[in-house]
């Protein structure tokens, strides 16, 4: 897919990060995980991202996120666009990104490399070596130790022809106000803080005008009733539905750190579909937090 045509096919709905499945012993469980696209890819979502923060990505070896992806760009056959992750440091990231233009997925979600801290300079250098190594179309994520200033943003616009979008993980209204005064429409904007719904409206004012949703996993109907309600800038729904079901939702999930990825597995057990368990370093909701959670899930299915 060209990057100007997965730019504008990202844009036009909700993004789903999907979980990955393992078995008993934490080996990627790849009939489970087709099974779960396959039901992800039936609801009108706009792109599916692989093997990404809520499909523990991080937990993952280079091999096993070229076999994810392989399988995700397989199971929905063209039918959403599908984006793979790019890792680590240059070299790593610059493989990742390779091997998944080899393996046909349609673009490329650019995560900050682990552990060391860079300087601006340093940082538009990595993410253009990373786009000058595929043709996809390239969204880098700001968090962590990769927050890009509005500077770095368009000195990356303006180098890197691919590169579509920015992933927002930092949630500051400053920022993101300097980025698209400066960059405007020239870069499509996706809401990535955990839990996306809960800052969904505000950043829609911002330019970010779609965003990542963990809780399409196990509650599409829900996710995409919500995003309807977001686009419509209906605040009366979007409120409710905060208060019905996302703000208990957060409760629970800000008990532990890690669980911003545990209970989504926790909510597709919840509904029958079998989400499993995460690898370390996350831990699962304890058995008391899970039926509480099915009891949530049940007030708005």
């Amino acid at each position: 897919m060209h990057p100007g045509e997965l730019a504008t096919r990202l844009k036009s709905g909700l993004l789903s990060f999907p979980v990955t499945h393992f078995d008993q012993d934490l080996a990627f469980d790849e009939t489970r995980y087709r099974e779960h696209l396959a039901w992800q890819s039936g609801f009108g979502v706009a792109g599916l991202f692989a093997a990404g923060g809520t499909g523990e990505g991080f937990s993952l070896t280079s091999p096993e996120i070229d076999r994810v992806v392989r399988a995700a760009v397989d199971e929905v056959a063209g039918a959403v666009p599908v984006l793979a992750p790019a890792t680590g440091g240059t070299a790593t990231a610059k493989a990742q990104a390779r091997s998944a233009q080899e393996a046909g997925a349609d673009g490329i979600l650019l995560l900050p490399p682990y552990l060391t801290e860079a300087g601006q300079a340093g940082l538009v250098e990595h993410v253009t070596a990373v786009c000058s190594a595929t043709d996809l179309g390239v969204i880098v994520y700001s968090r962590a130790n990769a927050v890009f200033t509005d500077e770095s943003v368009a000195a990356l616009a303006d180098r890197n022809p691919n590169l579509i979008g920015l992933k927002d993980g930092v949630g500051d209204v400053e920022l993101m106000t300097r980025i698209y005064a400066k960059v405007g429409d020239r870069l499509m904007y996706v809401g990535g803080l955990p839990t996306a719904e809960t800052f969904a409206l505000p950043l829609l004012q911002l330019g970010v005008s779609t965003y990542s949703s963990a809780l399409y996993n196990f509650l599409p109907e829900f996710a995409l009733g919500f995003f309807e309600s977001v686009r419509a800038q209906d605040r009366e729904a979007v409120y409710r539905k905060l208060n019905d079901f996302v703000i208990p939702y957060l409760d629970i999930r800000d008990r532990t750190r890690g669980y911003a990825v545990s209970i989504v597995k926790a909510g597709l057990n919840a509904v029958g579909r079998d989400g499993g368990r995460v690898r370390p370093p996350l831990s699962d909701l304890s058995p008391a937090e899970t039926d509480e959670l099915a009891a949530l899930i049940a007030k708005v299915s």
